[in-house]
């Protein structure tokens, strides 16, 4: 298996998932060795959930899950870039397609676009 550093930085890493088709950045989160495992072997995106504690498969809940499309790994292994399928059209549980939907204007946060789905009605939140 492909060795990333996860030691350097305390056991987990930071893993970006980017569109494979359009390249719009879609998230960040972490990944641990398991996650990492997990994500090569089922050929779809696991993290891990800092704030569960648990392995996160993207999209269990929701049905939005990342497939594998392609894999980088940064010069000192110790961050990683998915590039995927996004199933479903969005990465971020607020329903958004990207978790990257607010733009800095002066001292204000913006939104763009609109919600795909409602979180209330997939996680029941």
């Amino acid at each position: 298996m492909i060795e990333l550093d996860f030691k350097k930085t305390g056991g987990l890493i930071p893993a970006i998932a980017q569109d494979a088709a359009t390249g719009d950045v879609l998230m960040m989160a972490y990944i641990n060795p398991e996650s990492w495992a997990k994500s090569l072997a089922t050929g779809e995106v696991h993290y891990w959930s800092r704030s569960r504690q648990e392995l996160w498969h993207k999209g269990g809940t929701s049905g939005n899950v990342q497939k594998i499309k392609a894999i980088y790994v940064d010069c000192d292994d110790d961050t990683v870039l998915f590039k995927v399928e996004q199933v479903g059209g969005a990465a971020c549980h607020t329903g958004m397609r990207s978790c990257f939907f607010r733009k800095v204007e002066g001292d204000k946060l913006v939104s763009e676009g609109e919600p795909l789905f409602d979180p209330k009605e997939v996680y029941g939140k």
